[in-house]
């Protein structure tokens, strides 16, 4: 009888242990970690897929951060959250975030962690087994209530497009999974080359409840698509979208409830693309727009941005303001606060679009 109960008794504590609110942290180091390290700030992780796959372990429920130190992490394969045996909530998320936020005194445009793409591309055929491209995914995000704070986020060294028709493209960010809700990207500078470095898509999002803010994207391709299931009660806010050789904003997916504010774009492609029946209509307040070949399409893909749309289907007032031809003033210095974002003082600076949640003004 008494073993019995010294059993119960544990297994109870054991349940307890696993299902109260804990705070977990690992800390990740491309310098100085070890995959087999601890995890700890004494004794950081090497590698963000290495992280993935602790966080991935983890029983219970509660936050969990992922802190990252400056560096260069490299993504030999897709780092996968997949936390199937932990449960988040609105307040208590799982963070993927830099130590040093842009936010902090001490913060320089150097000091953001740097994540790259060098795995293999998974090939794509059709149906007469043509191949047609391929595609891989740099940060994978299969669970609600999450957070993206803080990276500098690359795309992949790759020919993007080998020949007519092959289209080879990674995707840094894609949050993919059943009834996902509430996921969040923030201060991330999102930066690529057409030529030498391909970032073909920011953010891949299938959910609801999603969030970018305070993000910069700087040549790449497209910026943020929302994809599949219903995107309500999403938004795009404060971010700067420049030298976009694709289209900006794609809202296959979205309700017409979704928000697009304080955002300031200049020498994009297509600005927006519709879904393929183009039925939604959106609105754009307090924002700017400066420099582009297409305002608004619809339909299109990986290959192609579609045909062109109603212009109707965006609804604004005068506080949208829209140049066809320009362009902005951009801090190429890579020593400045303000490297690739606008200059202080400049044209749509008052905007408040960019890396810092502080206006200019207030550095």
């Amino acid at each position: 009888m008494r073993k019995v109960l010294i059993v119960g008794l544990t297994i109870m504590l054991v349940t307890f242990s696993s299902f109260a609110q804990r705070k977990e942290v690992i800390y990740v180091n491309a310098n100085s970690g070890e995959d087999g390290a601890a995890g700890s700030q004494a004794a950081p992780l090497k590698t963000l897929t290495e992280a993935a796959k602790r966080v991935n372990k983890l029983v219970g429920k509660g936050s969990i951060k992922v802190l990252l130190s400056e560096g260069t992490y490299g993504l030999a394969e897709t780092a996968a959250f997949n936390p199937v045996q932990w449960k988040f909530s609105n307040q208590d998320r799982l963070e993927i975030r830099a130590e040093i936020l842009p936010d902090s005194s001490v913060w320089e445009p150097n000091k953001m962690p740097i994540i790259v793409s060098t795995m293999p591309f998974k090939i794509e055929r059709d149906d007469k087994k043509i191949i047609t491209g391929g595609s891989n995914y740099g940060i994978l995000i299969e669970n609600s209530h999450t957070t993206i704070q803080g990276l500098r986020i690359l795309g992949e060294p790759v020919h993007e497009k080998p020949r007519a028709g092959v289209l080879v493209r990674n995707y840094p960010i894609v949050w993919e999974g059943k009834n996902l809700s509430d996921l969040r990207v923030t201060q991330c500078l999102f930066l690529g080359n057409q030529f030498a470095l391909p970032n073909h898509l920011g953010i891949l999002a299938n959910g609801k409840q999603l969030e970018v803010d305070h993000c910069v994207f700087y040549g790449v391709k497209d910026a943020v698509v929302m994809w599949n299931s219903p995107a309500e009660q999403s938004s795009m806010h404060h971010n700067l979208v420049l030298n976009s050789y694709g289209a900006a904003v794609w809202t296959w997916s979205t309700t017409p409830d979704f928000k697009f504010y304080n955002n300031v774009l200049s020498g994009i492609n297509v600005f927006w693309v519709l879904e393929k029946e183009a039925k939604n209509s959106y609105q754009i307040q307090n924002s700017l727009l400066v420099g582009y070949n297409e305002l608004v399409n619809q339909g299109g893909g990986p290959q192609d941005f579609g045909t062109p749309s109603d212009p109707k289907k965006l609804v604004y007032k005068s506080d949208f303001v829209v140049q066809k031809s320009g362009g902005l003033a951009i801090e190429e210095d890579q020593t400045s606060r303000f490297y690739l974002q606008l200059k202080p003082g400049t044209l749509g600076t008052s905007y408040g679009a960019g890396l810092f949640y502080k206006s200019s003004h207030e550095k």
